[in-house]
């Protein structure tokens, strides 16, 4: 009787014992955020027996204030992962991304949105077969403001060219307060390569140009990498931009105020001469490179547009034809066949260059967007760099001061 007593007491002792090892295990395997659980294929749910898979998942990033550009990153360790779902809280989008061919990693391959909570689930598989699933979630963060930047010039057709003194430029519509992460987000590449800079305008815009005039037939490929970026205050960028400007054969016309002659220089040749008027004494032509902006086979062109409007003395509306604009300030090369006389002999225009209607025409013809007419002893003062194009203005230790990566 006492050895039955032991024995039943032992095997009482032993099911006790034996029930707080069970019940260890399971605390163990639910309390362990690493290593997940699983259910024993076959046994009944409400009595699985937990068992801790021996693979171990991490997420990262975790947390809010997550950077739309940062990757969300999923790995395992003793194992294998079998399945990542990434999937927008709000929208219920889920977010493409790659696993790794070993199976040890998985990468997201998009660029998130902006004030968004995703929310993740990963599963994984240990060499015995035993599975563990991985939840986490996090938030991106939520700009005070997007910048939408806008390209100057604006992203071409097919086909369009430009002349070697064009300008690339970029227009923000808020104001940028972190101006060294701005150009930071700004590539330029040009095919053949050539030396180059940015030059703040303003807080809103930042303009490029090489040391010297483009090489004729370059490439110019700019890509705005802006999404993503602090720009100072809490304002981000709200999308990223590429556009690609072709060069076309150089262009210079070289307009003297003293001899009152216009060369045509193509590719470094001079090619022809043309008389010309530059402005008279009180409305004197800005000295320096200018650069055609625009061009149109005629132009109204009135004197109200900088203050002067009749019945005052030298108020004047007229349409001008064969019209290429060179400054914002109102001076074009045009044609005007009421100064034909004065053109070779004296200055006597409004600002404007003037030439013959058939030199007007052939100018217009050869003359394009972003090519050259540089100004001398026109008695003007130097177009200012914030006019459209006078970026040409300022020599290239002055242009790269205007960095705020040189500074």
């Amino acid at each position: 009787m006492r050895v039955r007593s032991s024995v039943n007491q032992w095997r009482r002792r032993s099911a006790g014992v034996a029930g707080l090892a069970v019940a260890a295990l399971v605390l163990s395997a639910c309390s362990s955020a690493d290593a997940g659980t699983a259910s024993v294929p076959g046994a009944p749910s409400s009595n699985a027996l937990a068992v801790v898979s021996a693979a171990k998942v991490t997420i990262s990033p975790g947390g809010g204030d997550l950077n739309p550009n940062t990757p969300i990153v999923v790995k395992v360790t003793d194992g294998k992962l079998t399945a990542v779902t990434v999937t927008n809280a709000a929208k219920g989008k889920a977010v493409q991304g790659a696993l790794a061919a070993d199976g040890l990693s998985w990468t997201s391959g998009e660029q998130l949105g902006y004030g968004a909570t995703y929310n993740v689930v990963a599963e994984a598989i240990d060499g015995g077969g035993k599975q563990v699933e991985q939840k986490s979630s996090m938030t991106t963060v939520t700009p005070a403001a997007q910048v939408f930047p806008a390209m100057l010039p604006a992203p071409p057709a097919a086909g369009t060219t430009f002349g070697v003194g064009q300008v690339i430029g970029v227009n923000f519509d808020h104001a940028v307060t972190d101006k060294a992460a701005a150009e930071k987000a700004l590539k330029v590449t040009s095919t053949p390569s050539q030396a180059g800079s940015w030059h703040w305008i303003d807080n809103k815009t930042v303009h490029y140009r090489p040391q010297v005039y483009w090489q004729a037939n370059t490439t110019v490929k700019v890509d705005v990498n802006l999404y993503g970026v602090n720009l100072g205050g809490g304002v981000y960028g709200k999308t990223d931009r590429t556009a690609t400007y072709k060069i076309h054969d150089s262009w210079i016309a070289k307009a003297d105020g003293n001899t009152e002659q216009m060369q045509i220089v193509h590719n470094g040749a001079v090619v022809g001469t043309m008389p010309i008027s530059l402005g008279k004494d009180a409305t004197p032509t800005h000295i320096g490179p200018h650069v055609i902006s625009d061009k149109k086979e005629q132009v109204e062109m009135n004197s109200c547009s900088y203050g002067l409007c009749p019945p005052a003395a030298g108020a004047y509306d007229a349409i001008e034809h064969w019209a290429e604009r060179i400054s914002n300030d109102g001076e074009f090369v045009h044609q005007n066949a009421n100064t034909v006389g004065a053109q070779g002999s004296s200055n006597v225009s409004h600002g404007c260059i003037n030439l013959s209607p058939a030199n007007a025409q052939a100018f217009f013809n050869e003359f394009n967007l972003g090519d050259v007419v540089e100004v001398v002893n026109s008695g003007g003062p130097a177009l200012p760099v914030y006019d459209t194009y006078g970026d040409w203005e300022l020599n290239w230790a002055d242009w790269q001061a205007g960095s705020a990566l040189h500074s």
